[in-house]
């Protein structure tokens, strides 16, 4: 323990960031009894000292009561704070997002390790706590799981340490200053610190003790750090165990070792003698041949280590999850247990809406449940370490894991975009190497045996150099049982040995396959691609097509997994989701927050219908034969799964059936299917799919891992007969209307378009079709200045002019055409016609003559307005999720039902949202089962979107709250929209195949029939 006085100075001091913190050690639960040990029961040599503490807050270090630690320095009158928790999201100071820039830039001129002396709040926390009757006579430390950024501790009046690095533990020995009856823990919290200049990561910040307070004894014996060494021989069968301890308190004592299957049958165990004065101890022991870990398999042997002392009685037990897995290079390609992996990842920040990244176990077991469900084998923790608990539950669930240290510096080195490192850090400045070493240290001491982890990442976008290169050698000469991640040498080639692999970020498909094409020397992986921002993750199947084209390419983690935003209460006190901005801070980069793959309130987004199918391991392709099952798991048979078959004509199921299959993993098999003898005409859809026999932790019995689709037409006998009747038709100076038994569809040549739909006595039309252009921009939209290029369109969807109106009339049928001009350009014609049947149905033809020299068009449509009260929709379409040409992979062709409002999606700024592509037909009700259905031949079918916003105010808000009350629904039937992208979010453009481009002909139609 060393004695010295604390200082203010130390924020700014780059060679201090742990005084008097004990050393970092592994995250293992002890016992004192087998009966709690084998139970894992709370650990009873801990203390909680979670809850409500005393709080004041300041807004700079000079307003802060500089002695509140002092035992006299009342608190009677202070405020209360809940630990774990944000000081900003309980009412103190204001919550900033910012991205790539530091959160002070614009206000302070300043360069590392400098910090704001204006802004910097100061959280000064007191908690009485009267010691557990277990923890009398012993040695106490206290143990804080995460603090943001730095912060002095006291006990008792009495300076304890200080300690940096927001994401690691820092513990300290409080045994000296403890006091009988009542004592005082003083934490006294900086948001900026030397640490902040380390920790810019794309995420809010915040400050306070935002992860468990604990209390903690230990043993007269104690095994305080342990190493679990488990590994495969060369077959991947034959499993080795060695053991590092190092003890305290250490007299002379007997160590034993018995390792358990998960059906608690003893495997192997081994013993060996402690000697007074030993601190070091090695183990080993043969398990002979094992089961292996895998995220597919995630089988886990259980470890007790057990301390007897030298009178043989039992002082400690140890319980430790054990996995054997073996992961390896070979060849120049990651292998898992011999087997190459591929990474079906996505990044994660930990975050909840309501407690920022202060989550609970509840949002964990969430969030693994979700990913396992949705084919998700990896996950990188960005930017920082995450809690515990949540690598225990990848080991148990089966879930790789990229464990990343806290360091993070872009702002640093990229303004802007433009790599400008003039004073990045660390980069080769020997003064940051301790401090960044402390963090990489602090990491894998911690999780060092959980057998999810398989690459240690050297932190995030900082750049590079000399001080990044030696944590990478440290992290391979502490642990060569993991491989070395990390991305920054992209930048600068001059320190590639920092990375094992190649990791780039946002490369185009084209640019992965140039690396992968010109020799490479290092596997490929993304760490991040598909940037996942509003409606997005068009194109994903790019990427997930050179799995099997090049070996060398081994998949990668999408951007990212949660949209990080905060509920708020706007001025009414409704709440709603808010993001950069929403609190007044500035800096801002306003909503870049929001990428998730998950909304906020941890629903799953309708991208994850993409991301689950495209990231299936057993791919499903039937025909009218049989399906076709390729099974592209490493280890696992496809045993635990139904092979269930669905036939289905025009939406309708007609038949089911269920199989048992067998296809290995690593193979491919034809299985034929019975099928019932198809007579009747029409459209067929051959669903299948794999779906679970028995409950799993993740999903329920029966659920779904795998799909696939065949659709086939048996072609119609006779030729359709359109309705037969009379038809009034008349034409008036300014209208013309067509009638007949029960409706009246009426055309206006002064409007230039349908002006009347009546079925009945109830009018459909509340608002007349009009060509549409322009779809509510999407956050890659306006990445890729969509709005700026296309522009023209928008202006084009409100300002069309209508310069001739014909009538035709047919024997029972009548057509009425409209034919438009624009002002984008005198050469595009676009022409509407409506033809009336006897029966009172509609035939909607529309087409576009393009021409030379114009942008992009975002959509071709019509689009008409109904009452709001018909708001049921009824599908026959492609779905049941969202779904654009570039993102309709995981969509399926079938009956499905939602309302209006479902279609708006809940992406933070309203943007365009509820397509579906492949639509054969849609009724839009109301409660009574009244209104019309829309529908387009199989051969050619269209999109359309139901929503109660338009293009246009969907386009004008920047929230949820902003969009006006809801008084139509509104009907958008495209022949076609352009795709959503998704590469990145700040210029990447949408895939050329998915453009419309605007020097073509274009044509679609549909009809609609009263219900």
């Amino acid at each position: 323990m060393i004695e010295m006085k604390p200082s203010i100075n130390w924020l700014t001091d780059v060679s201090v960031f742990a005084v008097n913190r004990l050393p970092a050690h592994s995250d293992h639960k002890y016992y004192e009894s087998i009966e709690e040990a084998m139970a894992e029961a709370p650990m009873a040599l801990r203390h909680s000292l979670n809850g409500s503490w005393k709080f004041s807050y300041s807004v700079k270090p000079a307003d802060r009561p500089q002695h509140f630690y002092e035992i006299e320095h009342p608190t009677n009158g202070w405020e209360n704070i809940e630990v774990p928790g944000h000081i900003q999201l309980q009412g103190y100071g204001k919550p900033q997002y910012v991205n790539t820039m530091y959160p002070w830039d614009g206000h302070n001129d300043i360069r590392p390790p400098a910090i704001p002396e204006d802004h910097n709040p100061v959280g000064s926390y007191v908690k009485y706590f009267n010691l557990p009757s277990i923890m009398q006579n012993k040695p106490v430390y206290v143990s804080f799981q995460g603090v943001e950024s730095a912060f002095y501790l006291w006990l008792n009046g009495k300076f304890v340490g200080y300690s940096e690095d927001s994401f690691t533990p820092s513990e300290f020995d409080l045994t000296p200053y403890l006091v009988e009856g009542e004592n005082k823990l003083a934490v006294e919290v900086y948001q900026r610190s030397t640490g902040s200049w380390l920790e810019d990561q794309d995420f809010w910040r915040f400050s306070g003790i935002f992860r468990d307070v604990y209390l903690y004894t230990v043993p007269s014996i104690h095994v305080r750090d342990l190493f679990v060494h488990a590994d495969l021989d060369s077959s991947y069968t034959i499993g080795s165990l060695a053991v590092d301890l190092k003890l305290s308190g250490v007299q002379k004592s007997v160590i034993k070792l018995e390792l358990k299957d998960a059906d608690g049958a003893a495997v192997a165990s081994a013993e060996s003698q402690a000697d007074a004065g030993d601190h070091k101890l090695s183990l080993s022991l043969e398990a002979g041949k094992v089961t292996a870990w895998s995220a597919e398999k995630p089988y886990l042997y259980m470890l007790y280590i057990t301390v007897y002392d030298q009178e043989g009685a039992l002082i400690e037990v140890i319980p430790q999850r054990v996995g054997f897995r073996k992961f390896e290079m070979i060849n120049k390609v990651m292998h898992i247990n011999g087997k190459r992996i591929v990474f079906k990842g996505v990044n994660r920040h930990e975050f909840n809406s309501r407690r920022g990244r202060a989550i609970t176990k509840e949002d964990m077991l969430w969030d693994i449940a979700a990913l396992k469900r949705n084919n998700l084998n990896a996950v990188r923790t960005s930017h920082y370490p995450n809690q515990s608990l949540w690598y225990e539950l990848c080991d148990i669930y089966g879930v790789y894991v990229i464990d990343e240290m806290n360091l993070e510096t872009h702002g640093s080195w990229q303004k802007m975009g433009a790599v400008e490192p003039s004073w990045n850090i660390p980069e080769n400045k020997p003064e940051w190497q301790p401090i960044v070493m402390d963090r990489a240290i602090s990491m894998v001491e911690r999780d060092k045996n959980h057998p999810s982890i398989l690459i240690w990442s050297v932190g995030n976008e900082a750049y590079a150099g000399e001080v990044l290169l030696n944590v990478s050698n440290y992290f391979r000469e502490t642990d060569p049982s993991r491989l070395v991640h990390y991305e920054g040498v992209f930048h600068n080639r001059n320190y590639n040995d920092t990375s094992d692999m190649e990791s780039r970020m946002y490369a185009k498909p084209a640019d992965i396959e140039e690396y992968l094409n010109d020799h490479p020397q290092k596997p490929y992986i993304s760490c991040e691609y598909m940037h996942a921002m509003g409606n997005s993750v068009g194109g994903m199947h790019k990427y997930t097509e050179l799995e099997q084209k090049y070996a060398m390419y081994q998949g990668g983690f999408i951007w990212d997994y949660i949209d990080q935003v905060i509920v708020k209460k706007d001025r009414y006190g409704k709440e709603f989701l808010a993001y950069g901005g929403d609190f007044d801070d500035r800096a801002t980069d306003y909503n870049f927050c929001t990428n998730g793959i998950v909304y906020a309130d941890r629903k799953e987004s309708p991208k994850m219908q993409e991301v689950k199918f495209l990231y299936q391991n057993i791919k499903l392709l039937p025909d009218r034969q049989g399906v076709k099952v390729i099974n592209e798991n490493l280890f696992e048979g496809t045993e635990a799964y139904d092979l269930v078959v669905r036939l289905h004509h025009e939406g309708r199921e007609i038949f089911e059936s269920r199989l048992n299959i067998d296809v290995a993993a690593q193979s491919e098999s034809y299985v034929p299917l019975e099928l019932p003898a198809i007579a009747e005409s029409g459209e067929y859809a051959l669903h299948v799919s794999l779906n679970l026999k028995e409950r799993t932790l993740w999903a329920d019995a029966g659920h779904e891992i795998s799909f696939g689709q065949h659709v086939f037409v048996i072609a119609e006998t006779a030729a359709s007969v359109n309705p037969v009747g009379g038809l009034r038709v008349v034409e008036g100076d300014v209208n013309i209307g067509v009638h007949g038994g029960d409706f009246s569809i009426m055309f206006s040549k002064q409007a230039g378009t349908l002006t009347s739909l009546n079925y009945s006595g109830k009018e459909m039309i509340a608002i007349p079709p009009a060509p549409l252009f322009w779809r509510a921009t999407t956050d890659n939209d306006k990445g890729f200045s969509l709005g700026f290029d296309s522009a023209a369109w928008f202006a084009a969807s409100l300002t069309r002019k209508c310069i001739s109106v014909e009538l035709k009339e047919q024997e029972e049928s009548a057509t009425v055409t409209f034919r438009y001009k624009l002002s984008i350009s005198a050469d595009v014609v676009v022409t509407v016609a409506y033809t009336v049947f006897a029966d009172g149905s509609l035939n909607v033809k529309s087409r576009y003559e393009g021409a030379e020299g114009l942008p992009k068009l975002p959509i071709f449509a019509l689009s008409f307005k109904v009452p709001a009260d018909y708001c049921h929709l009824d599908w026959y379409a492609m779905g049941p999720e969202e779904n654009y040409i570039d993102r309709a992979f995981g969509a399926r062709l079938g009956v499905f039902k939602n309302d209006a409002a479902d279609n708006v999606s809940g992406y933070v700024v309203p943007q365009e949202s509820g397509n579906r592509t492949g639509v054969r037909r849609v009724s839009i009700s109301n409660d009574y089962g009244q209104g019309i259905r829309i529908t387009a031949p199989a051969a050619q079918p269209v999109e359309c979107n139901i929503s109660p916003y338009t293009a246009f105010e969907l386009e004008s808000a920047n929230h949820h709250y902003e969009l006006p009350n809801v008084h139509y629904t509104v009907v958008t039937v495209a022949g076609k929209q352009m795709g959503v992208g998704g590469d990145d979010s700040w210029g990447a453009p949408v895939h050329d195949e998915y453009l419309i481009k605007a020097n073509q002909e274009l044509t679609f139609e549909f009809n609609i029939y009263r219900l």
